[in-house]
C-alpha cells in the first residue's frame, strides 16, 4: 500500500479522496492554484504546494508542476480524481515513465476508450449493442451525407475527443447536416484540440443509464449497479440516482454482463463507467466509457456500501477486489442533487463570490460532498459546482421526500444557487413518477417561471 498520495485536483473531490487515503491510514499531497490558497482542500492535506496562476492550464493541467510536486514531496502514486487531467493518457504515461502509479486504468486502455470511435469498435467486438453509425471517424461533409442517408435522420454528430457535451450537433434533416458538421467540427477542436467527429443515429427520448465497473490487475471485473443520469440540461447532469425508475432485473443483468464483457475486452484495470442509451423498449446502446471516478460515484456507494475511492487505491496498490459478483446487493434508494454557484433565473449564469453565511442539513443517511465554508470566495476560474447533496431511503418516494427536506434546510448566502431549481424538480410530477428522458430539462421549465 502507498505511503502518500498526492491528490491532482481541487473542490470537493480532492477533499473525498484525502478522507480515503486517510481512512487507510496514507498522508496526503494537495496542489493548489494562487486562486485557491484559501481553499478547503489545500487547508486539510497533510502537504500542499502551489503549482501554478488561477487558469488551469497554468496550474491543474500543468503537468510538469504536479509531477515536480509529486517529487518533491515524495508521494509514490496520484490521484486524478475527475475532470482536468484524469483522462488524460499522456499525463498517465507521464507518470509511468517518473516511476509514478496513476490511479486510473493504463495510458494505452484510456487512448481506446477515451477516442469514441474506438471505443465504439471495442464495444462491437464485445458483443455489447451499439448506436447504428459510422464505422469511425468520418472526415469530409460529403461521407457525412451517405452515412446520414444510410442509417436515416435524425442524426448526431459528435467529436471523438469529447465530453461535457462538447462538440456534439443534432441533425434532424439533410440540409442541417452540413452546418451542423462544422460546428460540432469547429468546438472539438477549440475545446479538445481534435477535430475528428463520427455519426451516429439519434435515439429519439432515450434514457441515459450508465454502470458502474471496478476492475483488479488480476483479471476480476465485478459492475455495482447501474445509477439514472437522464436528468441533464444541455449534457450537463443535474440530478442521478439508483436504481433507476426503469430497471428490472432482467435490464439489469444484461446491461451489468455487457459492461463487465466490454471491460474484459479492453483490458481496463480500476473504477470506470459505461454509459448507455435506453430507448423507450428497453433496448440499450453503447454510448461512451468514462476512465475516472464518476461525479455520481457516491450514488453507488450508498445503494451498494462499497467505498469506491478507497477500491481505486487498493486497485492500483495491486490489491484483488476482495468480493465477487455474487456479493453485491443494491439495497434502497439513492438520489443526488448538484449544488451549483449558478442563477437558474438567469440562464444558470455562474455565481462566483463570498459565501456570507453557510448551513449545511444533517441527519440519518444524509450525505454532503462539499468543499465550501463560510467566508469561502469561490473563485470565477472552475466549474460552478460547489457541492454534491446525497439521501438514502427504502425507496424512491422516501428518498424524493427525504431529499426535498434536506435542501430546504440548505442554507448558502452571499451567491446564487440552485437549491430551489432542484427542489422545484423534486416536486415535479413527471419526475415523481419516473417519466423523463435525457431532453426532460430542455424541454420543461420546472421553475413554472
Amino acid at each position: 500500500m502507498f505511503n502518500k498520495i498526492l491528490i491532482a485536483n481541487r473542490g470537493e473531490i480532492a477533499i473525498r479522496i484525502m478522507r480515503a487515503c486517510r481512512e487507510l491510514g496514507i498522508k496526503t499531497v494537495a496542489v493548489y492554484s494562487e486562486a485557491d490558497r484559501s481553499a478547503l482542500h489545500a487547508q486539510i492535506a497533510d502537504e500542499a504546494v502551489c503549482i501554478g496562476p488561477a487558469p488551469s492550464k497554468d496550474s491543474y493541467l500543468n503537468t510538469k508542476a504536479i509531477i515536480a510536486a509529486c517529487e518533491i514531496t515524495h508521494a509514490q502514486a496520484i490521484h486524478p480524481g475527475f475532470g482536468f487531467l484524469s483522462e488524460n493518457a499522456d499525463f498517465a504515461r507521464l507518470c509511468r515513465t517518473c516511476g509514478i502509479t496513476f490511479i486510473g486504468p493504463a495510458p494505452e486502455v484510456m487512448d481506446a476508450m477515451g477516442d469514441k470511435a474506438s471505443a465504439k469498435q471495442t464495444m462491437i467486438s464485445a458483443g455489447v449493442p451499439v448506436v447504428p453509425g459510422s464505422d469511425g471517424i468520418v472526415p469530409t461533409v460529403e461521407e457525412a451525407k451517405k452515412i446520414a442517408e444510410e442509417i436515416g435522420y435524425p442524426v448526431m454528430i459528435k467529436a471523438t475527443a469529447g465530453g461535457g457535451g462538447r462538440g456534439i450537433r443534432l441533425a434532424e434533416r439533410e440540409d442541417q447536416l452540413e452546418q451542423q458538421y462544422i460546428a460540432a467540427q469547429q468546438e472539438a477542436l477549440t475545446c479538445f484540440g481534435n477535430g475528428d467527429v463520427y455519426i451516429e443515429k439519434f435515439i429519439v427520448n432515450p434514457r441515459h443509464v450508465e454502470i458502474q465497473l471496478l476492475a483488479d490487475n488480476h483479471g476480476n471485473v465485478v459492475h455495482l449497479g447501474e445509477r439514472e443520469c437522464s436528468l441533464q440540461r444541455h449534457n450537463q447532469k443535474v440530478l442521478e440516482e439508483s436504481p433507476s425508475p426503469i430497471m428490472t432485473e432482467e435490464l439489469r443483468d444484461r446491461m451489468g454482463k455487457a459492461a463487465v464483457a466490454a471491460a474484459k475486452v479492453s483490458g481496463y484495470q480500476n473504477a470506470g463507467t459505461i454509459e448507455f442509451l435506453v430507448d423507450k423498449d428497453r433496448n440499450f446502446y453503447f454510448m461512451e466509457m468514462n476512465t475516472r471516478i464518476q461525479v455520481e460515484h457516491p450514488v453507488t456507494e450508498f445503494v451498494t456500501g462499497i467505498d469506491l475511492v478507497k477500491a481505486q487505491i487498493r486497485i492500483a496498490a495491486g490489491e484483488k477486489l476482495w468480493f465477487t459478483q455474487d456479493d453485491v446487493h443494491l439495497t434502497g434508494h439513492a438520489i443526488e442533487c448538484r449544488i451549483n454557484a449558478e442563477d437558474p433565473r438567469h440562464n444558470f449564469r455562474p455565481c462566483p463570490g463570498k459565501i456570507k453565511s453557510l448551513h449545511v442539513p444533517g441527519g440519518f443517511n444524509v450525505r454532503i460532498d462539499s468543499a465550501v465554508y463560510a467566508g469561502y470566495e469561490i473563485p470565477p476560474y472552475y466549474d460552478s459546482m460547489i457541492g454534491k447533496m446525497l439521501v438514502k431511503a427504502p425507496t424512491r418516494e422516501e428518498a424524493i421526500m427525504k431529499m426535498r427536506v434536506a435542501l430546504s434546510e440548505f442554507i448558502i448566502e452571499g451567491v446564487e444557487t440552485n437549491i430551489d431549481f432542484q427542489l422545484c424538480l423534486l416536486k415535479d410530477e413527471d419526475f415523481e413518477a419516473g417519466n423523463f428522458d435525457i431532453g426532460f430539462l430542455n424541454r420543461k421549465n420546472v421553475m413554472g417561471e
